[in-house]
């Protein structure tokens, strides 16, 4: 039990999220059974991450019979989209109608970068370099159809990627586009519930490892040095067209569908798995709904995708996989807890490159995740204080194990060094 003075810790105290929403945000890019990948093996490895959700679609013909054995085997869940170039409104629906009756569907998603694969709808190409309104129109389409299913109405549809790339202003900066926007589209055209960008940790604008570099990638204002949320939906970062301002920004429902980054150069496979677990902590502290890594698995069929995954193309596991599955072995929790309590916790002269998010397990136990972003070299000692004193702490470094690295009596706080990845203290 968690002595009073913490389970009650006062207005001053910091609100935990429920241990499960961050799970729940965990996801990966992956065919399942497709494109070189197995049923089987897919998994595997979904129970050894603890993976949440994965990013599908009816792209390359994935049977939706062998989404809902990998639902049934493993709990995970889908969102299902038009993919690459996809326009079948009816033949994605009539897939998530199915998903949705096993339990296994979170949301139904747009196209996939149209700037780099085009659609043709209603016989006109759009789309790349082309006038933006056919995606415009597929999208409104999708979103009307989806709301007018009585089996799915009632899930979110996520917007396109890479709509600030839209050549003609068609509107899809925004969910719904408002009044005065003078949009190609007209005024009050609903495209989404959801933003979704592919905000990679890197950039071509911004090469190379940087510290804070999950941070800023997931940052929602125009300080975000990578393709990110502001470059979609703030000002496209193509032709600039004006959408959301910044204050709006820092509210908008949002999702990513793709992150991820290769090994080259200051990469290694120990810095991607550090990456890996800091954006996932990154994103949900900074308001992202769901967090997609691409790669599940590395692509054996496209040029030039594979060393993004957790796991080689023989299924070998990357540190990237361990370190993540440690961490969510730490974190796991089945249970359910209709809100967190506080804790009165403080980080004196907190470093920049320092984060904190803090979780609580239903059984009430909290697991304060702290985490260094300090890429280019260095560590910083710091000290957290707890507010009160515990009976038992436990200090825990998923790209170690899975057992305690140190466990304290009777403490009031905990000295770490942090560096370029998550520690957890597990209070209670």
């Amino acid at each position: 039990m968690l002595p009073l003075s913490l389970a009650r810790a006062g207005a001053s105290g910091t609100t935990a999220v429920v241990a499960n929403e961050f799970l729940r945000s965990l996801g990966a890019c992956s065919a399942i059974s497709r494109r070189g990948e197995k049923l089987a093996s897919t998994i595997e490895a979904v129970k050894y991450l603890g993976l949440r959700w994965l990013r599908v679609g009816y792209e390359s013909n994935i049977p939706v019979a062998d989404l809902i054995e990998l639902h049934d085997q493993t709990g995970v869940c889908f969102s299902y989209g038009l993919m690459s170039g996809g326009t079948d409104i009816a033949r994605l629906l009539a897939g998530a109608r199915e998903l949705a009756s096993a339990d296994a569907l979170i949301a139904l998603e747009g196209n996939n970068e149209p700037n780099n694969w085009g659609v043709k709808y209603q016989d006109e190409a759009g789309g790349r370099d082309l006038s933006w309104l056919p995606v415009a129109k597929l999208q409104r389409d999708l979103y009307a159809a989806v709301k007018n299913d009585r089996v799915l109405a009632e899930y979110p549809v996520w917007s396109i990627s890479e709509n600030g790339a839209e050549i003609d202003n068609v509107g899809l900066q925004f969910l719904t586009i408002p009044d005065g926007a003078g949009c190609l589209m007209p005024d009050g055209t609903r495209y989404a519930d959801f933003a979704n960008c592919h905000n990679y940790m890197t950039h071509p604008g911004w090469p190379g490892l940087h510290d804070n570099q999950t941070w800023i990638a997931a940052d929602p204002t125009s300080a975000c040095k990578v393709d990110g949320l502001y470059g979609n939906y703030g000002r496209t970062w193509r032709r600039h067209y004006p959408g959301y301002s910044e204050a709006a920004l820092a509210t908008l429902p949002r999702v990513t569908t793709e992150t991820g980054v290769k090994l080259e150069g200051p990469i290694t496979e120990q810095v991607q798995a550090s990456l890996y677990l800091d954006v996932f902590l990154a994103q949900f502290k900074r308001g992202w709904s769901y967090t997609c890594i691409y790669l599940l698995r590395d692509r054996t069929d496209e040029s030039g995708n594979q060393t993004f995954g957790f796991y080689r193309p023989d299924y070998s596991r990357r540190p990237a996989a361990t370190c993540l599955h440690n961490l969510t072995t730490i974190l796991a929790d089945d249970g359910s807890v209709r809100r967190g309590g506080t804790l009165n916790y403080s980080i004196p002269n907190q470093p920049a490159t320092v984060h904190d998010l803090l979780l609580q397990k239903s059984d009430g136990t909290f697991g304060l995740v702290v985490w260094g972003e300090r890429f280019t070299g260095g560590s910083d000692n710091i000290t957290v204080n707890l507010g009160a004193a515990c009976p038992t702490v436990r200090v825990y470094d998923p790209t170690v194990d899975v057992s305690p690295t140190q466990t304290l009596t009777n403490v009031s706080s905990v000295a770490l060094t942090v560096s370029d990845h998550p520690v957890i203290i597990e209070i209670g």
